[in-house]
């Protein structure tokens, strides 16, 4: 462990962040330039190209270039999937296989009608059901 001093491991652990960080930032470059839907196809090609062959001055151009509609991208996308998950939950919280409001009270009437629930109970769930 002498020949290996302990700022040598913080140096080489620094390089190795950075170089992890380096792929990620070129992986999401990457994706992002087969996300963009405004990019024709010979403007993807010719973008790849450059991050492939020349990847650290393509990448830094890429960033300056086209790095802000890369963020409004990923909120965008961000919002729609957002959006699709408040759905589901909506429509998996909802009634059981998205039946009608009739069908809910005819539910609580029968459960009023077996005595499981009171009279106020009905009442609440019934004007919440018609809300």
């Amino acid at each position: 462990m002498d020949d290996y001093p302990l700022l040598n491991l913080f140096w080489t652990m620094l390089w190795l962040f950075l170089w992890v960080l380096w792929f990620f930032l070129l992986f999401k470059v990457i994706t992002d330039i087969f996300r963009d839907h405004s990019l024709g196809g010979w403007g993807k090609a010719g973008w790849l190209v450059l991050v492939v062959l020349i990847p650290y001055l393509g990448v830094l151009i890429y960033l300056i270039v086209r790095g802000r509609s890369m963020g409004e991208r990923d909120v965008k996308a961000m919002k729609e999937q957002e959006a699709s998950f408040r759905q589901y939950v909506q429509q998996a919280a909802g009634s059981g296989g998205g039946g009608s409001s009739a069908d809910e009270l005819h539910k609580l009437s029968a459960l009023k009608d077996k005595g499981d629930i009171s009279q106020e109970e009905f009442d609440r769930a019934k004007a919440k059901i018609l809300a």
